[in-house]
């Protein structure tokens, strides 16, 4: 145990020393790698909420369902209701229909209306809910299948549209996190790179009294580690920032925009697996940023 706590002792003091020694440079490896961690959650967050919002309104798209001539809507009900993609089921007897038609077209005369057509010419309609946006199609061909069932009508544009959005927000969310990681990799090679030059005769010195490679370099890899942490950190809290200016801004809109508000609500499983996945991508970049500055020391 006094040998680990000596040895734990001694990469600490070597850590802060080159750290110390980073000066400015620190700063600007900090700095590159908050502004990557900062939009790569802020995009990670707000796809998130993207396909929770789009979901919400997916799952909003009913599926209209016209029945044949004599097929009761209550007769059918049950059955749909069984199938895995829908959540809710509406029936409408073709009685409802015609009453909700003739009272949008502004005619009084419900009785009158009717028998100028020779009775009501509607038939009985279902209203399905689906689960989520991508189901859609899927519950659209079921439905058509269903013996008794005339024609099935849904929004399939909007479906499409929903899922190029989705996709097209995940492209651009990892083209910016690949640059900035290659950059903010750049940026930590480069700093440490120059605190191991800073302290090139003492690692001379270590190296003549036969110290490891991997004892006289691991200080640099938790600086690289470090760098990738306190990064993390910061966005963190920029983001909680920025998450919680949005929510009074939106707190005080109409209600319609509350609706919005509330559908770009996170689950308590991602908020904690947020902060996770900065500290994670933060350390592998730090990680990945000193083994490439220590590799050609290391090596010579």
């Amino acid at each position: 145990m006094l040998r680990f706590l000596t040895k734990s002792d001694y990469l600490l003091r070597e850590t802060m020393l080159g750290l110390q020694r980073g000066g400015w440079m620190n700063w600007a490896a900090v700095s590159t790698v908050t502004v990557l961690l900062f939009l790569f959650g802020m995009s990670l967050q707000a796809s998130w909420q993207f396909e929770s919002l789009l979901n919400q309104f997916g799952s909003q798209l009913e599926v209209s369902v016209y029945l044949d001539t004599g097929i009761e809507a209550s007769a059918l009900k049950s059955a749909i209701e069984t199938f895995p993609e829908v959540t809710r089921v509406v029936a409408i007897s073709k009685e409802e229909a015609w009453q909700t038609l003739v009272s949008e077209m502004g005619l009084s005369d419900i009785q009158g209306a009717t028998q100028q057509l020779n009775g009501n010419p509607l038939v009985d309609e279902l209203k399905v809910q689906a689960r989520s946006s991508d189901e859609v199609p899927l519950l659209a061909q079921k439905l058509t299948a269903v013996q008794g069932v005339d024609e099935v009508l849904y929004v399939d544009e909007a479906v499409k549209r929903i899922a190029q959005l989705n996709q097209g927000l995940n492209w651009l969310s990892f083209g910016i996190t690949s640059v900035l990681t290659l950059t903010a990799i750049a940026v930590i090679t480069t700093t440490i790179r120059l605190i191991v030059m800073a302290r090139r005769r003492e690692i001379e010195v270590m190296q003549l009294v036969g110290a490891t490679s991997t004892w006289i370099y691991l200080p640099f890899i938790l600086q690289g580690i470090a760098f990738g942490v306190v990064g993390a950190l910061i966005a963190w809290g920029l983001i909680g920032g920025v998450q919680q200016f949005l929510a009074q801004l939106l707190a005080q809109q109409p209600d319609f925009i509350q609706f919005l508000a509330d559908g770009l609500q996170l689950s308590s499983e991602k908020i904690v697996l947020l902060p996770l996945i900065l500290l994670g991508l933060g350390s592998s970049v730090g990680l990945m940023g000193s083994l490439f500055a220590v590799r050609k020391f290391a090596v010579r």
